[in-house]
């Protein structure tokens, strides 16, 4: 930034971003210093305010620096300035912070720095195997705060006062644990504990993280308490452990996460591509799913029928003391029943980890929020997030060009992997994972962390955004706070906000033009009113028009065949007109043995619970029934699709590709009906289920480039954003991706938001501002509940 006009005495500096809590009073009182500066540093709601008063070249030095070597945690977003005439000291100081209108960001939780992890191993040193060490590079945030500006007093870290060593820590500017609020050690700081639940007996040596490895190491569980909640750890290797673990968290099938020590023993069971290692030993510290082909093998319990294992590094200090103990890898799953968030309060751990766990290694500093672990996946070269949340949230997204001015708003997100988002200040600031709303617990953890962002943001939304399923509880919660506020609603089809989490994600500008949105997902309430889910769509900001779509199937049974594959498989083949001498009948499918099939047909035949779906996910199941993949049932959302892609990647050297009819004009359908007599052929002929599986992926990947240049043909578009659950699948992303580059499309698709309704708050809230900014340019008093529609004329 370069100074120009007059010569100025004295100038004041906000700097606006991701700047308390991560070390950045320190570093501008050092920067000024050396330059001989005198003024002030201070935080207050709004960020930081630098005064400054010397030299005009000294002060430009200075800006320069901020700019360009801030401290590891922070973003500048901005730095605005302007002539300051008040009193300043003689030489540069850190004032106190001072309240006020909020616009600063809460810094995510970091997991361990370096240095931190060097006292913790030094016998020498006052932090020596001390569970909570951390400073202004590393440790906890998001998880501990209650209130901005953050300092000590408005984390859970206030309780705790400082001891004379590390008071002089936290006032010394040349320290790095110069304020950092959650500097602590063991003569002042929290302390951790190891407790035994029934008649389990503490072991009598060692300090408390001694004794849980002790304890580990001897079969037991062991909840642990960590940065945004409890999990239940237990040792990775040992498969009667992991069966009990199974049975008393009551989780059949979704996979285990686990935490080796550090990058050699994970290679023992993983390759790691150089992105999956950077992902791994990030700041962010998340869990990343790589290939199970080590040299050695974990139990197939761990994640049965994939070929994935999610593996994280230690992301406290507690933990690596922990993980130090362990020469291989340890289960680190949240600690909760299945389908209810991880508990983060200790009365309710003792009450409720009781029955699943032996002991409980915990401490007594309290989790302000609950925090659950992020989850990356490497595709395409980069690290894309799958599940936001420890790390990554509420660090801010800049929302594109055009976007600047637009209003303060609220977005509810979905239904499940749920998150919400707030605009502000051009930015959007996506919530951590909040997790499936149809657990009474995580929706009432949904609307405490609404209230808490509300007030760590000083948020008044004059909108809010839903989704248009009438029967979505955050649907229904934000007409709710709608009508309460006095504030807009508008609400927003699931596919379009698909298509616009990945345009805002990727910088699109507001005033772009069109771009085609291929969004495929399990299912998303149509503007029919129909299930939709294998969807293209022309579309802004401002509107879309749906131009192709995954052939309408029946679902018999609604959600139950959801969770059924082997009714979508039925549905499938019936609509094909397969059950043939090609596919045989349907008394030749294992798959349907003993299945009420003339129930079935009544009510296909009577539409009776049987709502038509161009749902890609739901053909995804139906594939995997066919292959004899959980066919009668799946336990977790997306476990069919997930093990029908580990069994694809077992083909590698496949390249033929199933063939889709495609076929229509006004509005062009995808249909299977080709590819499920082939498939059934293949059957017959014994190929191998890894073969027929790939198959699949590259014949669906094929259609959906081949309908995308036949679209683009007609309306004249050159980017495509790749947008839904299924493209977490890497094999079909990295097909399609690949083939629309050949064919000179510009490919974007998802990486700092989730593919997945975990995204699906960016788009609403996209959408939402582009509403208000147009109907400020128009100056039209628009309804309260705006639907939105796309012309056509205006979509070319």
């Amino acid at each position: 930034m370069t100074l120009v006009g007059e010569e100025l005495q004295a100038l004041e500096f906000r700097v606006r971003g991701r700047v308390q809590g991560v070390g950045f009073r320190p570093t501008i009182w050092r920067m000024a210093r050396e330059l001989g500066l005198a003024g002030e540093v201070l935080n207050d709601g709004e960020g930081v305010v630098v005064r400054v008063s010397g030299d005009r070249s000294r002060i430009a030095a200075l800006l320069k620096r901020i700019e360009q070597d801030p401290p590891p945690l922070a973003r500048i977003d901005r730095i605005e300035r302007q002539r300051y005439d008040g009193r300043l000291p003689e030489d540069f100081r850190i004032a106190e912070s001072v309240g006020g209108s909020v616009r600063t960001q809460v810094a995510p939780d970091a997991a361990l720095c370096a240095a931190c992890a060097t006292e913790l191993r030094n016998p020498l040193d006052r932090r020596y195997r001390y569970p909570f060490a951390n400073c202004t590079h590393c440790g906890p945030r998001l998880s501990i705060v209650r209130a901005v500006p953050y300092d000590r007093a408005t984390t859970t870290m206030a309780p705790f006062a400082l001891c004379a060593a590390c008071e002089a820590e936290y006032r010394e500017p040349t320290d790095r644990r110069f304020h950092a609020e959650a500097v602590a050690c063991p003569a002042c700081g929290p302390t951790a504990t190891l407790i035994a639940f029934g008649q389990a007996e503490v072991p009598c040596d060692g300090d408390a993280v001694a004794k849980a490895a002790r304890v580990i190491a001897q079969g037991h569980i062991v909840a642990v308490k960590g940065l945004g909640g409890y999990h239940l750890a237990c040792d990775a290797t040992n498969p009667e452990t992991i069966a009990r673990l199974r049975r008393l968290k009551r989780r059949d099938a979704k996979p285990f996460a686990l935490m080796a020590r550090d990058l050699d023993v994970i290679r023992r069971f993983c390759a790691i591509e150089a992105v999956e290692a950077r992902a791994l030993t990030s700041v962010e510290a998340p869990i990343v799913l790589l290939r199970a082909t080590g040299p050695e093998r974990l139990p197939e319990a761990i994640a049965p029928g994939l070929d994935m294992l999610g593996f994280m590094l230690p992301t406290t200090p507690l933990h690596l003391l922990l993980m130090e103990a362990f020469e291989h890898p340890l289960v680190m799953t949240s600690g909760n029943i299945s389908d209810e968030p991880a508990i983060i309060d200790d009365d309710d751990a003792r009450r409720r980890l009781r029955d699943l766990a032996s002991f409980a290694l915990t401490h007594n500093r309290a989790i302000a929020n609950r925090v659950d672990d992020s989850v990356v996946r490497a595709m395409g070269g980069r690290s894309r997030v799958l599940r936001r949340a420890r790390g990554y949230a509420p660090a801010p997204l800049r929302l594109p060009k055009g976007f600047e001015n637009a209003a303060d708003l609220l977005a509810m997100g979905g239904e499940l992997k749920s998150t919400f988002c707030l605009v502000q200040d051009g930015q959007a600031i996506l919530s951590q994972h909040q997790g499936d709303l149809q657990s009474a617990a995580t929706f009432d953890d949904y609307r405490k962390n609404l209230g808490l962002y509300r007030k760590l943001f000083d948020h008044a939304p004059s909108a809010i955004v839903i989704d248009r399923h009438p029967d979505y509880l955050s649907s229904k919660l934000g007409r709710t706070e709608a009508d309460r506020l006095g504030a807009r609603l508008i609400e927003v089809q699931h596919h379009h906000a698909h298509v616009a989490a990945c345009l805002a994600e990727n910088g699109r500008p507001l005033d772009a033009p069109p771009a085609l949105g291929v969004v495929l997902d399990g299912l998303g309430f149509g503007d029919d009113g129909a299930i939709w889910g294998g969807e293209f769509l022309l579309a802004d900001y401002r509107g879309c028009e749906r131009l192709a779509r995954m052939k309408p199937v029946v679902m018999p049974g609604g959600a139950q065949a959801a969770r059924e594959p082997w009714r979508n498989l039925y549905a499938q083949l019936k609509a094909a007109g397969a059950f043939d001498a090609t596919c045989g009948s349907a008394g030749d499918w294992a798959a349907f043995a003993g299945k009420p099939l003339a129930t079935i047909d009544v009510m296909i035949a009577q539409g009776v619970n049987s709502p038509a779906a161009s749902s890609c996910g739901r053909l995804f199941d139906a594939v995997a029934a066919a292959l004899g993949v959980c066919a009668d049932r799946q336990v977790y959302e997306g476990e069919a699709a997930a093990r029908l892609e580990a069994l694809a990647s077992a083909a590698p050297n496949e390249t033929r590709a199933y063939t889709f009819k495609i076929s229509g004009s006004d509005l062009i359908d995808i249909d299977p009906a080709p590819m499920w007599r082939a498939l059934c052929g293949d059957l017959r002929r014994g190929v191998a289920a890894a073969a027929i599986a790939r198959r699949f992926h590259l014949g669906l990947a094929e259609s959906i480039a081949v309908v995308v240049m036949r679209l683009a043909a007609a309306r004249r578009f050159e980017t495509v954003a790749l947008s839904g659950g299924c493209f977490q699948n890497r094999l079909l992303f990295e097909s399609v991706r690949d083939r629309l580059r050949e064919t000179g499309f510009e490919a974007l698709s998802h990486a700092d938001a989730p593919a997945n309704d975990g995204g699906l708050s960016l788009g609403q809230a996209a959408i939402g501002a582009a509403h208000l900014i147009s109907a400020d340019v128009t100056g039209n008093e628009e309804e309260r509940t705006c639907v939105w529609a796309f012309p056509a004329a205006s979509s070319a």
